[in-house]
């Protein structure tokens, strides 16, 4: 799968027709590239983020203030990420105008959607990581819709054991947000590469 994902992204021939704009604007390709930029970023900005509710806040107005060229950080990872949900949204849009889940690609339309729920729960929870007034009340009021659905009060009591903004909380969404979603999400996006190229109904110069 690794091998046809590098495949994918440094193909070893390119059609002319294929480098043309199109309607699609290689809505995928870009999205993945603000998912490559987001992981850039966002390592950056781990040198200077602190995870604790007492820290949280001022470690971001530091960031914006004392760290040379750290506020062009911090707004190049929100924009990327508002980009990012934007172009995953785009992608799945099209896919369904133009019918590309039908078989033989049932498997790859369910990844992609795997992909699309990932990335607004990696907005999500790292929504909430500046721990300014507008994260906290944005995080309480999605905890509280999340318990009005069914199993949603064990996943809040997963998510929040101690209240949203409480240490164990917020440790919880610094770890989804930077480790386990990020990790599901490039092991999703080379599984969606290698079944595009498994299909080849895309890519027929393959």
């Amino acid at each position: 799968m690794i091998e046809d994902f590098l495949k994918h992204l440094f193909p070893r021939a390119v059609l002319q027709r294929n480098l043309t704009l199109s309607y699609t604007l290689c809505l995928g390709g870009l999205a993945f590239s603000c998912l490559m930029l987001l992981a850039a970023s966002g390592l950056l900005l781990l040198f200077y983020y602190q995870p604790t509710p007492a820290a949280a806040y001022p470690s971001i107005l530091l960031l914006e203030s004392s760290v040379w060229g750290g506020r062009y950080l911090r707004s190049l990872h929100r924009l990327a990420s508002h980009f990012f949900l934007v172009l995953i949204v785009l992608h799945t849009l099209r896919v369904i105008l133009t019918g590309a889940y039908q078989k033989p690609r049932e498997l790859n339309w369910l990844v992609g959607c795997a992909l699309l729920l990932l990335a607004i729960f990696e907005g999500y929870t790292g929504y909430l990581l500046p721990m300014d007034q507008l994260a906290l009340w944005a995080t309480q009021t999605g905890m509280e819709l999340l318990h009005t659905m069914p199993v949603g009060g064990a996943l809040r009591a997963a998510l929040v054991p101690d209240g949203v903004g409480e240490p164990a909380s917020l440790l919880r969404f610094y770890v989804l947000h930077i480790l386990m979603i990020p990790g599901a999400l490039f092991f999703l996006s080379g599984l969606h590469f290698y079944r595009i190229r498994k299909d080849k109904g895309v890519l027929p110069y393959l």
